[in-house]
């Protein structure tokens, strides 16, 4: 057996450096639990960026990739194959619009939206192509292409890889002014996430999101919400959107719809939108394999059968309301929607993640002085309770 130390070392010298872990290595996991090739054992609270709702390896799950393995696993889009169409129809339904685009990742869900704009601003709304404009926020995060990145005002995201995509304004996250101002004939579409995850778990004002869909629909641009981290019963709703009843022109979908097991994205809209498509326009070899397809379709039932959004919710009020239990003069505020939570502290927050990784509690700093805990839906209370117990511990100064 090797141990953590051998694979990280390993994993470093023949690994770019774009990724610095936290000193975990995990070798098994079920569920919540996450277990390193010493046998020590953690609870994981971070559900790999909301992709593990389900938790590790869901057996109803993992039963559909064994079986689905043993019949086909890809055929590329040359030709149909015989779960995708179904996989189709069960989004389509769940997001309640006509027409799907599959893709794997959450970045290339993003880039499928924004190309799907500019064409649509070009085709549909008439503006002259190469002039079209897409609204994104500041503190964003929507991946790491170089699109996506020419949304982005991080300067670690950008160092180095210019010259970047031209097209893009942003905004203040919340500011409805802003948006207001920043539209032109020109614009074509608004992007925002409805809880910024990497930014530190931040919900815009109450009503901006609503306000800001009213504001597109009376421009005619379109209203894109990039759900990858909250979708899928993340924050207590089915999507996040919903909160403010917001129905989207655009969905962007991923993490949780592969259901931890395989990557599997999409962006859901209807037909007015994506037909502006003809093949050879767009494509994925992979996008709709059906590996990914079965799987996904069983994450779907899943979460309806189980009520997953339900559980996201009185699962994630009672977990906040025992982290703003903990006396410590550091914490500037917990928030959160759901299962999606941040605690924020006056100081960096790296010493304090230390401390829970060392208590057997897995969680990570986001912009310096947030952790986020996300812990998976089938999280059992008494699961919680026990990783609130070193929590507390690893807080209490």
């Amino acid at each position: 057996m090797r141990s953590s130390k051998e694979i990280m070392e390993q994993t470093e010298k023949f690994g770019a450096h774009n990724y610095h872990p936290k000193e975990v290595v995990f070798e098994q996991a079920e569920g919540i639990m996450v277990k390193n090739p010493e046998g020590e054992v953690f609870y994981d609270m971070l559900s790999a960026y909301s992709a593990l709702n389900f938790g590790h390896r869901h057996p109803e799950l993992i039963q559909v990739a064994k079986d689905q393995l043993d019949k086909l696993s890809l055929s590329s889009r040359a030709f149909y194959n015989a779960v995708l169409g179904e996989w189709m129809e069960k989004l389509c339904k769940f997001t309640g619009k006509s027409m799907v685009l599959p893709m794997n990742t959450g970045a290339e869900a993003v880039e499928t939206a924004l190309k799907t704009a500019r064409r649509w601003g070009n085709f549909v709304k008439g503006v002259e192509d190469g002039k079209q404009e897409i609204i994104c926020c500041k503190d964003n995060f929507h991946g790491r292409t170089i699109s996506i990145i020419s949304m982005s005002n991080d300067p670690d995201a950008r160092k180095g890889f210019g010259p970047f995509t031209p097209g893009f304004k942003a905004v203040g996250y919340g500011n409805l002014e802003e948006l207001e101002a920043a539209i032109t004939p020109n614009t074509v579409a608004f992007i925002m996430e409805p809880i910024q995850g990497e930014a530190g778990v931040i919900t815009p004002p109450a009503g901006f999101m609503k306000k800001a869909f009213e504001l597109c629909k009376k421009n005619n641009v379109l209203f894109i919400s990039d759900e990858v981290q909250t979708g899928f019963a993340r924050t207590g709703n089915m999507f996040a959107s919903e909160y403010e009843g917001v129905e989207p022109d655009i969905y962007v979908l991923g993490k949780a719809l592969g259901g931890g097991i395989i990557a599997v994205s999409a962006i859901a809209a209807n037909s007015d939108i994506l037909g502006v498509y003809e093949p050879g326009s767009h494509g994925s070899t992979f996008g709709g394999n059906p590996l990914g397809a079965a799987v996904s379709i069983k994450a779907m039932e899943i979460l309806e059968r189980d009520n997953y959004p339900q559980q996201a919710k009185e699962k994630g009020d009672y977990f906040m309301s025992k982290l703003r239990e903990i006396k410590n003069d550091d914490i500037v505020e917990v928030r959160g929607r759901g299962l999606l939570i941040g605690v924020e502290f006056k100081v960096p927050a790296a010493p304090y993640v230390k401390k829970l990784i060392k208590g057997g509690v897995l969680a990570k700093e986001t912009h310096e002085r947030t952790i986020r805990f996300a812990p998976p839906i089938v999280s059992t209370y008494e699961q919680l309770d026990a990783a609130l117990a070193i929590i507390k511990e690893a807080f209490t100064k």
